[in-house]
């Protein structure tokens, strides 16, 4: 059985099966509109940037670009007056995906290592390897957590992340063959972005040990942007593996963080959002 990919999008969902994408997203009519696309990945044609370690950061960077296109798509979908709606130009693609990493690379490396920084200069206690990079990792951490429980009161947000949580079901009802009975399966999915996030976050607090503490705040925040893809890289390799080792032990403890930070980005959809989500996931098959 192959392996099926998603996001959710605004009044949507968005279902990926090898090559195949498709985009269902109900209008305010209350049809569902489905988009369907063909999209092979650099991976497939460039056996070098197949290789393990390397084919995470091209495959992420793609998936930002779909996702953004997604969005932007379900999102004139979305608006009654067809005047307001706005196509996505590849200039206007291209300012978006690097604004987008500048104020991510901004809050969550910048904000937290210059506040560890601060501790340090504050107190002596804090002026080891070990703890700074602990501290760095926590703020990290809580930084995103309190984004994510931020957003999720905007009514939008909250509708998007149900939509997240229809996906999820109807993804892993698909992978027990029980696509019919999406409801009663978990919100929760292995494979989840969310969970690939956390896990590059925790893998940076392991990674940034090596980082000698007397280089300057520059210079340590510029290895860190640097370190990056190779951190996802490793990232995108442990969420490959995680059906092989779902029962594991020692690898349930490894992504259960990822598990309850999807708990937050997750809510019970109703009937309607896991037909369109159903219908996202068929359109790939």
């Amino acid at each position: 059985m192959d392996f099926i990919g998603g996001q959710a999008v605004i009044e949507g969902v968005l279902m990926k099966n090898g090559s195949k994408i498709a985009i269902a997203v109900r209008d305010p009519k209350g049809k569902i509109i489905v988009k369907k696309e063909t999209h092979q990945s650099i991976t497939k044609k460039h056996k070098i940037l197949n290789l393990p370690f390397v084919r995470g950061i091209i495959i992420l960077i793609e998936t930002m670009i779909l996702g953004i296109k997604a969005l932007n798509y379900s999102t004139n979908i979305s608006l009654e007056d067809e005047k307001e709606q706005k196509k996505l130009s590849p200039i206007s693609m291209v300012i978006t995906i690097i604004l987008s990493l500048a104020l991510a690379l901004f809050i969550f490396k910048f904000v937290p290592l210059i506040s560890a920084q601060a501790l340090i200069n504050f107190s002596d206690k804090f002026n080891n390897l070990f703890l700074f990079n602990i501290l760095e990792g926590i703020i990290k951490i809580s930084i995103l957590i309190i984004y994510i429980s931020l957003i999720s009161l905007m009514p939008d947000i909250k509708r998007v992340f149900q939509y997240h949580g229809a996906e999820h079901k109807v993804v892993n009802a698909y992978e027990h063959n029980d696509l019919e009975n999406a409801k009663a399966y978990s919100k929760i999915h292995l494979r989840c972005g969310t969970s690939f996030i956390i896990f590059v976050l925790m893998l940076s607090i392991i990674v940034y040990m090596f980082i000698p503490m007397d280089l300057s705040l520059a210079w340590k925040y510029l290895i860190r942007i640097l370190l990056l893809p190779f951190i996802a890289g490793i990232g995108y390799e442990l969420i490959k593996l995680s059906p092989k080792y779902e029962n594991n032990f020692f690898f349930k403890i490894l992504i259960y963080p990822g598990i309850a930070v999807q708990r937050l980005t997750t809510k019970e959809p109703d009937e309607k959002q896991l037909e369109v989500a159903k219908i996202a996931l068929t359109s790939v098959l």
